[in-house]
């Protein structure tokens, strides 16, 4: 019997709809390889196996009915632990929303969610994340470590690492992550995947447990350009109860009629730094081969200087954790969630709550975005801060549309996989693990990371393209089937 889980998600729409496939067997696929090979991964922290099959049934049943069914008919989808699912667990894989214990469960439904049943989606269940979505190892998860798939002594990036993991792995066909400064990409680079990051406003961040406002975005992980699109079709439009979803008809296109576009005269700029001493010279390496691929096509480059860009990582560590210190005031033992019971008077009870349900990384983080809001030091800091990130939105805006660059290539992370603990210990060597990707959402652009090979030691490595916002997306997308083409995603042998 073949084996369901090598399809990509339009085969299994295309199937199911034409009936030599039935969405059922396809889910049962799934489950069976979750249940053997999740226990050493550890891609989930729930499995919705009844709820699964249920909904695949009625799709089976709505097609021997002649009922129409949706865009993605059986296609089974992992959702990042901090995406609201109705009446599921949701912990942002922390102990202060009842991670191991009871964990809060949402009483609606994220935007997507909603639209990914609707267009009739098989939802697999939850995956592993870096507490609060604040890490890029998935290692600060009170759930513990979820394992690369390539090398289990190696992290699968983070803080979306359980998505990544679970779409390598075949225990989902698509995942969605949630990206506010590369949690979407370094995992699918150090997992072997394609993680796309939107534009700021692309896809509603409605039900999304928030990290940094300003910059959190959800996205897709597939194995295929083709499933990248199909996904996008779904989950990006407006959304009213989300202020800053784009409202305009006009941006939304057919991202699928973009995949197999024509890269030729597409003008692609390469940020200098992407050929730094700091960049492992495989990952180089992988960039030099992807450029040459691209460059027969007919697509033209150009090195070009960001000069801002060695403030990112600053400025997004002031930024964000300012937002973060901001958004997880609402975590106090009050209303939802974990409570210290085991003090005498109200502020104790905050602290007493806060100090045990929060891990040292989060803790730290709403420390320093504490500190930078605070009397005396705001104007220091954080406006100092928002001055810059000013001029690095500028500077990529201007690539776009004063020098007419289509696209922006560079490496997702400077380096492949790293082993446990290998960095946790030092935080600042653990931030600069997202020095190529917090641009983007620094700028609001949409960017996308594309398998580019294996290492030495057969670890994946990551390209990542980043594009002008809104329709830019639709040219990252022909860029990366273009890609695609010439150097397929690597297949894991698991």
């Amino acid at each position: 019997m073949k084996d369901l889980t090598l399809l990509s998600a339009n085969q299994i729409v295309k199937q199911i709809k034409e009936k030599s496939l039935k969405a059922f067997d396809v889910c049962k696929a799934y489950l069976d390889r979750i249940e053997k090979l999740n226990p050493s991964i550890n891609a989930y922290t729930h499995i919705n196996k009844e709820s699964a099959l249920n909904k695949a049934s009625e799709i089976d049943q709505k097609i021997a009915n002649g009922e129409p069914v949706g865009s993605m008919a059986g296609v089974p989808v992992a959702l990042k632990d901090n995406i609201s699912h109705k009446n599921q667990p949701l912990s942002s894989a922390s102990d202060i929303l009842g991670a191991n214990d009871r964990p809060y469960h949402s009483p609606y439904n994220a935007f997507v969610v909603e639209r990914l049943l609707d267009e009739d989606a098989v939802i697999l269940g939850r995956t592993n994340m870096d507490e609060f979505a604040m890490g890029s190892s998935t290692e600060t998860s009170a759930y513990g470590v979820t394992r690369n798939p390539w090398d289990l002594e190696r992290v699968p990036g983070g803080s979306s690492g359980g998505s990544a993991a679970a779409v390598a792995a075949r225990l989902a066909c698509i995942a969605l992550g949630s990206d506010t400064g590369g949690s979407i990409r370094q995992p699918a680079s150090f997992c072997g995947v394609l993680g796309l990051k939107p534009t700021y406003g692309e896809v509603s961040r409605f039900g999304l447990a928030a990290f940094a406002s300003s910059l959190d975005q959800i996205g897709p992980f597939a194995r295929k350009t083709e499933d990248i699109a199909l996904v996008m079709e779904v989950i990006a439009k407006h959304d009213p109860q989300d202020s800053t979803s784009i409202p305009s008809d006009d941006f939304y296109g057919s991202y699928l009629d973009h995949i197999q576009g024509d890269v030729e005269n597409l003008k692609i700029a390469i940020p200098s730094f992407s050929w730094s001493d700091a960049v492992d010279k495989d990952i180089q390496n992988s960039l030099l081969q992807t450029k040459k691929s691209l460059q027969k096509r007919g697509a033209r480059f150009e090195d070009i200087d960001l000069p801002y860009n060695k403030y990112a990582v600053s400025v997004y560590y002031i930024l964000a954790t300012a937002e973060a210190s901001s958004n997880l005031a609402r975590y106090d033992g009050v209303q939802y969630g974990f409570r210290d019971n085991n003090q005498t008077d109200l502020e104790e009870m905050y602290q007493g709550t806060r100090s045990k349900g929060f891990g040292k990384e989060v803790q730290r983080r709403i420390l320093l975005g504490t500190y930078v809001l605070s009397s005396g030091y705001y104007d220091a800091y954080y406006k100092k801060a928002q001055k810059v990130q000013s001029l690095i939105k500028e500077t990529y805006h201007s690539v776009f549309f004063k020098d007419n660059f289509d696209a922006i290539m560079l490496p997702t992370s400077p380096t492949a996989a790293f082993r446990f603990g290998e960095k946790s210990q030092d935080p600042l060597q653990m931030y600069l693990s997202d020095i190529f990707t917090i641009g983007s959402n620094l700028a609001g652009l949409p960017a996308i990371s594309v398998p580019s090979g294996l290492n030495e030691n057969n670890l994946p490595l990551g390209v990542q393209i980043i594009g002008p916002p809104g329709k830019g997306l639709q040219s990252l997308l022909a860029i990366s089937s273009a890609h695609e083409s010439d150097t397929p995603v690597p297949k894991l042998e698991m």
